[in-house]
């Protein structure tokens, strides 16, 4: 299934774009898109922290992605 991804703030830098797509197998959970993206972008290993979105809402590693998902890298945020 193709996963369309919105990537956002350093994330967004890291992939190359705003959104990018990803060819996965059925049943891929946020987990393994998580571990994908830590191989295929290593840099992601060095930010305290990766979440991602599922439908607007932070999704579990457990849960189970569908092509139609509305998915989003959230990074770190900073602020002051």
């Amino acid at each position: 299934m193709n996963l369309q991804i919105r990537a956002f703030g350093i994330a967004r830098d890291i992939v190359g774009g705003r959104i990018f797509v990803v060819e996965m197998p059925a049943g891929t959970t946020v987990g393994d898109l998580k571990n994908f993206l830590l191989k295929t972008h290593p840099v992601f290993e060095s930010l305290s922290s990766l979440l991602i979105a599922v439908n607007a809402e932070y999704g579990s590693d457990e849960h189970i992605l569908a092509e139609q998902d509305e998915i989003a890298l959230i990074p770190p945020v900073s602020g002051g």
